[in-house]
């Protein structure tokens, strides 16, 4: 299984595809922008324990995302219960929550690496009652070890990003999926940089959207109007940009039917 090394260019590439893709079948992946974010919702009812569930599905809902969007790209109507189909079978569904479990892990050993350090700092700090805590100096000493984390999480999405459809589609030990989506993400590290800015810029621009609507005066109730829909429509091009990333690195060699092979993958 051999990895591609793309153009610098192909980072907007992948998007133009994502927007292709959701225009081809704009209700389908809305619906599941949608789901997502409910669910995201939900995890908010169980503190810690709904985010740790939450991160566990990470692997099985991008495996599913990226089977519907290659049933869509194949010009077949997605419909309600084809969506769960990529799970069913047990084999892939256990190989997906294990590497969910993986990944929870090291999400959890990533934020202690990037916290230790500065546990005196926060310690100094949150120091004292309530009504003595500065929340400037708060918010100034969480800065280090939330950009801490975000350089270390840079590094483990690279680890995790292809190996959802690797594991689920082609039966890759779950070692060596981390391993070729590491050394593919690496090999493709200009694109990925351009495909991450752009997204940034379309966040960036939302926010920017919503205090402008907010400086005009407008209600919270309109710009919830207006930014909710226009949230879910882009997240929905995001989740569908996965397949086509995929697709152009490591080709589209694998089953129809959306399951898994039953052999090993081959080495890069």
């Amino acid at each position: 299984m051999q990895a591609a090394k793309l153009p610098f260019l192909y980072g907007w590439y992948w998007i133009q595809e994502g927007i292709r893709l959701f225009k081809l079948q704009p209700a389908a992946l809305f619906f599941w922008s949608l789901a997502t974010s409910i669910l995201i919702n939900l995890s908010m009812l169980f503190p810690v324990l709904g985010q740790m569930l939450l991160i566990v599905l990470v692997p099985s809902m991008t495996f599913i995302v990226q089977n519907a969007c290659r049933r869509i790209d194949a010009a077949q109507i997605m419909r309600l219960g084809m969506w769960l189909e990529p799970v069913k079978p047990a084999a892939v569904r256990k190989r997906l929550l294990l590497l969910g479990l993986i990944y929870l892990l090291a999400c959890l050993a990533a934020g202690f690496l990037a916290t230790a350090p500065f546990v005196p700092e926060l310690s100094t700090v949150m120091n004292g009652d309530a009504q003595s805590i500065n929340p400037e100096e708060v918010m100034a000493v969480l800065r280090k070890p939330m950009l801490a984390f975000f350089v270390i999480y840079i590094g483990l999405s690279a680890l995790f990003w292809h190996a959802p459809a690797l594991v689920g589609w082609h039966a890759v030990p779950i070692k060596q999926a981390l391993f070729f989506s590491m050394i593919a993400c690496w090999r493709n590290k200009a694109a990925f940089l351009l495909y991450g800015l752009c997204w940034a810029a379309a966040f960036y621009g939302i926010q920017t959207l919503g205090q402008l609507m907010m400086g005009a005066g407008l209600g919270a109730s309109v710009i919830t109007v207006v930014l909710t829909p226009l949230n879910l429509a882009i997240a929905a091009v995001l989740y569908a940009s996965f397949y086509p990333a995929y697709r152009s690195v490591f080709g589209d060699s694998a089953p129809r039917s959306g399951q898994g092979f039953s052999g090993n993958g081959t080495q890069l």
